[in-house]
Formats: structure tokens, C-alpha cells, sequence
């Protein structure tokens, strides 16, 4: 007797490439996802591509349109390109950041930034071998001093203010957050906070401290931002987890991408209680664009990211594929010193992904 059919499980993607070289990585970063759902039995995936970032801020005035907005809310989960332009600018001077909108307008609290090194030659780091740095900066993705760049600027030009603004609500969940994921790593959380200096970072101790007596089986420490900066490069490896407010984790996890061979290795989650968005962690770089030599690799490692977080998925095939890739020393885009183009990159990847 034949067994009935079973209907394939459908995830919705909203895809929004963006500006620069967002288009070129997001190409690959769907090649990666249809490679594997040709793997997987029972599962789909119906992408769907919306305009958002500063070209349609010139073709719309609007840089998130709501029909964009509501395709992101209806999804299971988002991809994001890059977005945003050095010359397009709002009124009041400052850059478009669509992307701070869905953080925001979704409550993606908890912002994923994975530092991992794939090989030794990608770090300027002497002595570090594939996987001996192997971090994870958990940014607090909707207060800190980020929650001032909205604003209203006064008519008055002798002083400006931006308030660095931190609550219980804000600090509690970020850091559960970091507990619970360095539960499935090595144990460990580390505050960067600067509390010898600022109220604000005593009252996020504070509450760090009382979320950690709920994890009695997690070790904790506190590091100043300042010094946090200096072990990075002087000795990551000591690192697991680390949670921090808005603007620290925003420097210090461009700082950490430097340590694996730069923004184009970067993969970024930004994640609330239901929805998420994943995105590489580098810009636009449109003196690039469409030259087809931008890195994939942090698109493709942020589409791993998506699938741990869609239930019942798991994106370690794909980060297995891309340690394969690299561990052959040719396989390079020019941004790590190679030759490859974007697609070729992705093929490699590809090809990997197929062992």
C-alpha cells in the first residue's frame, strides 16, 4: 500500500537586495538556499524579492516602503543585501538605514554577530589556526546611543546631545539572550559595558548580574569596552560569548570581522521573539557594485544563520561547506588577497556542499 503523500513544509523569504553589491551577494546567497532545498525532502522555500535601501529612497521617497514593511512582517524569516548609500542622504544630513528601521519596527533585539576563522592565512593574527577564534558579540540592537538618531534636532548649534538610553526590559532579554545561546556553545558571557565611567553601563551590569544568577551553570565575567578592544586583537581566543550595548557591539564587531579576513566573512542576525532578519554584516561598497568581485561568503553564512533559526532546520551543512571551501588557499576573492569572482566563489562553496 503506497503511503500518502506528504505536503512539503513552506517557508515564505522576503528578500530585500538593497543598494551596492547588496544585489550581487543576494544572487548568491540564493543560489547556496536552492542548493540545498534540492537536498532536503519535505521542505520549499518561496522567496520573494521587495525594494528597500537609498535606490528606492530615489525612485519612491520612501527607503521602506510599507508594502515592504508588511512583506517582511508576513515572512518567515528576511534576507537583506546591503543598503544605503555614502551620497544619498536625508534632509537632516544623516545616511539612510532602512535596515535600523526593521531592527526597530520588529524588536529585533538581539543582534547575532559570529566570528569565526576558517583558515590561518585570512588572520592578521600570527599563530591562530582555523577555528581557534571562535566568538560571538551579542549587540543590544534597539536602545544604547542608537535610540538618539531620532531625534529632533534643535535650531540651537552651540551643542547637540545624543542620550545613550538603556532599560530593564532592553537589558534583561539581550542578555538572556547571550546565556542561552552560550548554552550551546562553551559556557561562557562576557559584559562590555563601561561602568567605571557611565550610569548607564552600572544600571546594565546591574541587571547582567541578576540575569546571570538564573544561569548558574554559565561563567561570567565583565571586560571595559576599551580593554575588551585590546584583547580582541591581543588574545580572542579567550572569548565565547559577548553582550553589549548598541554602539560597543556595533565597533566591536566590525573590529572582530578584521581578525577572520574582513567584512566580507562577516554573517549578522538580528532577532526578536518572532521574527528575524539576516544579513552579511558589511555595506554597500559601491565602488564594486556590479563588478562581480564582492565576497559571498557572509551572505552565504548569514542564509546558515536563517536556517538555525527556522524550526527544525540547520545551517552547519552550509558552514561545513564553506570551512571545505577554504581551506584550499586559492579559493579567495580579491577583497582576501585571491582572484575569484563572486560566482566562483559561490561555486566552490557550492561544489563542497555537494562531498
Amino acid at each position: 500500500m503506497t503511503s500518502p503523500a506528504v505536503a512539503p513544509k513552506t517557508f515564505r523569504i522576503t528578500s530585500l537586495p538593497g543598494d551596492g553589491i547588496g544585489a550581487d551577494v543576494m544572487e548568491q546567497g540564493i543560489r547556496v538556499l536552492r542548493a540545498v532545498e534540492g537536498r532536503m525532502e519535505g521542505v520549499e522555500f518561496q522567496v520573494e524579492a521587495q525594494a528597500a535601501g537609498a535606490g528606492e529612497y530615489l525612485r519612491s521617497g520612501l527607503a521602506l516602503p510599507e508594502e515592504t514593511f508588511d512583506a517582511c512582517r508576513e515572512a518567515d524569516a528576511v534576507l537583506l543585501g546591503a543598503m544605503g548609500l555614502p551620497e544619498v542622504r536625508l534632509p537632516d544630513g544623516k545616511e539612510l538605514t532602512p535596515q535600523i528601521d526593521l531592527r526597530e519596527r520588529f524588536d529585533l533585539y538581539a543582534g547575532l554577530r559570529p566570528t569565526y576563522l576558517y583558515h590561518s592565512d585570512d588572520s592578521p593574527l600570527r599563530g591562530y589556526a582555523a577555528g581557534e577564534i571562535d566568538f560571538v558579540i551579542v549587540r543590544e540592537s534597539t536602545e544604547g546611543l542608537f535610540s538618539a538618531r531620532l531625534s529632533a534636532a534643535t535650531s540651537d548649534e552651540s551643542e547637540v546631545r545624543d542620550v545613550l538610553r538603556i532599560t530593564r526590559k532592553g537589558s534583561e532579554r539581550v542578555c538572556r539572550a547571550a546565556f542561552e545561546l552560550a548554552r550551546k556553545r562553551r559556557g561562557k558571557v562576557t559584559l562590555v559595558d563601561k561602568a567605571n565611567v557611565l550610569p548607564s553601563m552600572v544600571f546594565m551590569r546591574k541587571v547582567f548580574d541578576e540575569v546571570a544568577d538564573e544561569y548558574p551553570d554559565v561563567t561570567t565575567e565583565h571586560v571595559y569596552v576599551d580593554a575588551a578592544a585590546l584583547f580582541l586583537v591581543k588574545c580572542p581566543e579567550i572569548f565565547d560569548v559577548l553582550v553589549t550595548e548598541n554602539m560597543f557591539g556595533d565597533i566591536l564587531s566590525d573590529l572582530a570581522s578584521g581578525l577572520i579576513g574582513g567584512m566580507g566573512m562577516a554573517p549578522s542576525a538580528d532577532i526578536g521573539d518572532d521574527c528575524a532578519v539576516f544579513q552579511p554584516a558589511h555595506g554597500t561598497a559601491p565602488d564594486i557594485a556590479g563588478k562581480g568581485i564582492a565576497n559571498p561568503v557572509g551572505m552565504i553564512l548569514s542564509v546558515a544563520m536563517m536556517f538555525d533559526w527556522l524550526p527544525q532546520l540547520s545551517g552547519q551543512g552550509i558552514r561545513d561547506a564553506v570551512g571545505r571551501a577554504l581551506s584550499k588557499p586559492e579559493v579567495r576573492t580579491p577583497d582576501m588577497g585571491g582572484s575569484l569572482t563572486t560566482e566562483q566563489m559561490t561555486d566552490a562553496i557550492l561544489l563542497e556542499l555537494d562531498r
